[in-house]
């Protein structure tokens, strides 16, 4: 999904829509609905509002989707407070499950033995979900970490 169609997304699925969002970016819910349409053509959402509308929603998809466009992985970084052998254990069944994700998805893309641009996608979405869940598990290992 492109960072345009994230952005509409993430202000659509804010709990209220954008009726609830638009204030707390300071604009009526109209305007908010006009520049996350993609399709509209006069009215574009600027940087700052689509920062903006990823502070007040708490949600990080419009960054892990220009991240994932520009061909880069999100990973946020463990605090040292969560930094337990559980939260290592739980991470560690993530990437389990992530990796077990792409086999399903490559034996779905081959069921009919052929290959289409939207199952490629598909394919490609899970390999990134997995890089991400290993990357955070390096984190959070990290975070572990003591100085010697």
């Amino acid at each position: 999904m492109n960072i345009l169609d994230t952005l509409h997304a993430v202000a659509h699925d804010y709990k209220g829509g954008c009726e609830s969002l638009a204030p707390r970016i300071g604009m009526s819910a109209a305007v908010l609905r006009s520049k996350v349409n993609v399709g509209n053509e006069t009215h574009k959402p600027t940087l700052a509002e689509a920062v903006r509308i990823t502070e007040i929603a708490d949600d990080d998809r419009v960054l892990e989707a220009w991240a994932r466009e520009r061909g880069y992985v999100l990973v946020k970084l463990p605090d040292a407070d969560n930094c337990s052998d559980g939260a290592v254990l739980e991470l560690m069944a993530k990437t389990w499950e992530t990796n077990g994700e792409i086999g399903k998805e490559v034996n779905r893309t081959f069921e009919d033995n052929r290959v289409e641009k939207h199952e490629v996608a598909r394919v490609k979405d899970r390999v990134w979900n997995h890089i991400a869940s290993l990357f955070g598990l390096v984190g959070r290992i990290e975070g572990m970490a003591e100085d010697r």
